[in-house]
């Protein structure tokens, strides 16, 4: 090789090199401890809710997930170009853009349209350090006394596993559950947060002296939660009861509905398509974290009944962007895979006034049966997710049998023709 060949050589390799260690640099693959900040400007200030975090890939096929339990949540784009990290969530209608810097990422979770952003920061996951020797037993299910929420509940159930430090926990109320939080004992208390896209949560538990729990969700006032075993012989108020929470002021009537689909056809429950057929009515949106974790179980129905007489009707209340323009609710849609018919009533705080026959109709997702005859025979407030554990199974035994139970009744003349 000439002399001139050979400088020509090392420059080329020299600019390969050169052009390859950006590249390299702008590698984000693997697992992140992240933050969102949560409350700015709101009355009790702002809370830092950590979670782990996972980038994959690169460039223009970076992908982003958020966990909830052994669930994930993945972007459905991204990219990752001159320093900058962009990742849409399109069945949230949410986006993730953050500046990587020094190994670090720093940027804001933008929620469309559900309110202002989040700021966001995450940092090159490490694996926690050993805590405290002693560490107090704390696994099992809890009595939240609550006193009266929101929606009237007495108490909530708090659902603890634990191996060791190592916490993973969540709260069940009549609309659903908090997604799994998950964390380490920390001097006294353990300190557990979650975030999946959804419903970002900070959680501290403190083992109290009696045997109780001092529970502290965010930065609201103090409950007390005592062991299930322990509340009952008390006689202590119990958990709201999903199947009875939520009824209809005459069950003799049919259950009425006529609203427009997303091509703003109106669909009515005295449709051909109806007639003689069990019906669910799952009222819902999609920015509710808890029917993304219903509706998968729907979709997995329709499929298995729907030969047999299984109609299922979406009443997604939704923000009036996207009853203008559904582009959240369309990705939902595709997400998981609805095949059934999905309407659009109104905002969600036109719930009652759009479902008046609802009776203490509070929760986001609520679900009505109907039998052949067009009437209520069931309803169920809220859907326990898979962070519920055995009440996840539960209701998902308990629907399958009372839809099967409704298939197997023969349509009369009347509901033939409704």
């Amino acid at each position: 090789m000439n002399t001139k060949r050979a400088v020509f050589v090392g420059l080329a390799a020299v600019g390969l090199i050169s052009l390859a260690a950006p590249a390299r640099a702008q590698s984000l693959a693997g697992l992140w401890d992240a933050t969102v900040v949560v409350g700015a400007g709101q009355d009790k200030g702002t809370i830092e809710v950590p979670f782990r975090f996972e980038i994959a890939g690169s460039g223009s096929n970076v992908k982003g997930s958020f966990f909830n339990g052994d669930e994930r949540v993945t972007s459905t784009s991204g990219q990752l170009a001159n320093g900058k990290l962009t990742l849409s969530f399109d069945e949230y209608g949410t986006r993730l853009d953050a500046d990587v810097k020094d190994g670090q990422l720093d940027g804001q979770y933008s929620r469309g349209t559900r309110g202002a952003p989040y700021p966001f920061k995450a940092k090159r996951f490490k694996p926690a350090a050993a805590g405290d020797a002693k560490i107090p037993s704390i696994a099992g299910l809890w009595n939240v006394q609550v006193g009266k929420s929101s929606k009237g509940e007495a108490a909530w159930q708090l659902i603890v596993r634990q191996s060791g430090g190592e916490v993973s926990a969540a709260i069940l109320r009549i609309d659903g559950d908090t997604g799994a939080l998950t964390g380490t004992y920390q001097n006294g208390t353990f300190v557990l947060s979650h975030f999946s896209g959804a419903r970002p949560a900070r959680l501290e538990l403190t083992p109290a002296a009696d045997g109780s729990l001092a529970v502290v969700q965010n930065k609201d006032n103090p409950l007390t939660a005592v062991r299930a075993e322990q509340a009952k012989a008390k006689g202590l108020p119990e958990p709201s009861d999903p199947t009875r929470f939520t009824s209809v002021s005459d069950p003799t009537e049919p259950f009425r509905f006529s609203f427009p689909d997303l091509a703003g056809k109106i669909v009515s429950n005295t449709d051909p398509r109806f007639a003689g057929k069990v019906v669910i009515v799952a009222i819902g949106g999609s920015w509710c974290p808890n029917c993304h974790d219903e509706t998968p179980f729907l979709v997995d129905l329709y499929k298995k009944y729907k030969s047999r007489g299984l109609e299922i009707v979406e009443l997604s209340f939704e923000e009036e962007a996207q009853l203008k323009d559904p582009v959240r609710v369309r990705a939902f849609i595709k997400k998981y895979g609805v095949d059934y018919t999905v309407l659009l009533p109104g905002e969600p705080k036109d719930l009652n006034a759009k479902v008046p026959q609802g009776v203490n109709l509070n929760s986001f997702p609520t679900t009505f049966f109907l039998g052949r005859d067009g009437r209520v025979r069931s309803a169920h407030a809220g859907f326990p997710g898979k962070a519920s554990g055995k009440f996840h199974e539960e209701t998902i035994h308990e629907v399958t049998a009372l839809v099967e139970r409704l298939l197997a009744e023969k349509p009369t003349q009347t509901s033939a023709s409704r």
